[in-house]
């Protein structure tokens, strides 16, 4: 079984296999990955986990939970410039170091494995966590309670001070969207690491996950012509304009295309 259909698979079991999914991402980056290895040595991490927590009852152990992969060493990962492997599960359980993504990853697989109600939610540039019904979300980096003031706080770090904390902010994560959110940041930090190829993975995945719209097509036409490839540009340039709303922007599509086609044309004369 080749990676996409695997991770395909994992991501529409009941319930989601996220973790295994996460490691057939990376298997289309690394061939030599197996995630069913990985997949083994993470039963020991659970095992790791499970004799460290206390005795409560099972809603009050999500930050228990958290603190513990914190007593084994797991961290946000602190690298200037961040790189591919804080997103990249096998290389974040080998390190113990992942963006918070990879870490909420790893600890919402270790609370269904225990039997511990926890929430992935979907907070602009930084994924935390929940426990349902809770007056609070959690750090997955850390375990910390994040209350609104902490929230508001956190947006203003990572979206800049004039973003203003909404509603939306605290919608829940499903599988999908956990799997479309870790494939932009791949895609993000391939493409900053000037690994264009492996970046265009990522972007065929983004477009497979997520309903189509003009922003990732753009995305994978920038990679495209990052690779030098003017027809597969202007394929997603074409299908950006169809997706397009605004009257601005579709009119410097066009332009674009339209350059790319011309472009086409005198490289036939040739």
């Amino acid at each position: 079984m080749n990676a996409r259909p695997a991770w395909l698979h994992c991501l529409e079991s009941d319930p989601p296999a996220l973790l295994e999914a996460a490691l057939w991402i990376a298997a289309e980056h690394d061939p030599q990955l197996r995630p069913e290895s990985v997949l083994r040595e993470f039963a020991n991490l659970r095992q790791q986990v499970a004799v460290g927590l206390p005795n409560l009852a099972a809603a009050d152990l999500a930050q228990p939970l958290l603190r513990r992969l914190g007593e084994l060493d797991f961290h946000e990962d602190d690298d200037l410039p961040l790189r591919p492997r804080a997103a990249l599960l096998h290389q974040v359980l080998q390190r113990r170091r992942g963006q918070p993504l990879s870490l909420a990853l790893l600890a919402l697989e270790l609370a269904q494995r225990l039997d511990i109600p926890l929430q992935a939610v979907n907070f602009p540039g930084h994924l935390l966590l929940r426990v349902p019904g809770a007056d609070h979300l959690l750090d997955p980096c850390n375990g910390r309670r994040l209350y609104t003031r902490d929230c508001r706080e956190l947006l203003a770090r990572v979206a800049g001070p004039g973003a203003e904390l909404q509603a939306r902010h605290f919608q829940t994560c499903d599988g999908h969207a956990l799997l479309l959110r870790l494939s932009r940041n791949l895609c993000h930090l391939h493409g900053a690491a000037g690994d264009h190829l492996a970046a265009l993975k990522d972007a065929e995945r983004i477009l497979l996950l997520g309903p189509p719209n003009s922003a990732d097509h753009l995305l994978r036409a920038a990679i495209y012509r990052e690779l030098d490839c003017p027809q597969a540009e202007r394929f997603d340039l074409q299908r950006a304009l169809l997706l397009c709303e605004d009257a601005g922007e579709r009119m410097q599509l066009a332009q674009r295309i339209d350059a790319l086609s011309r472009r086409g044309s005198n490289v036939a004369l040739h």
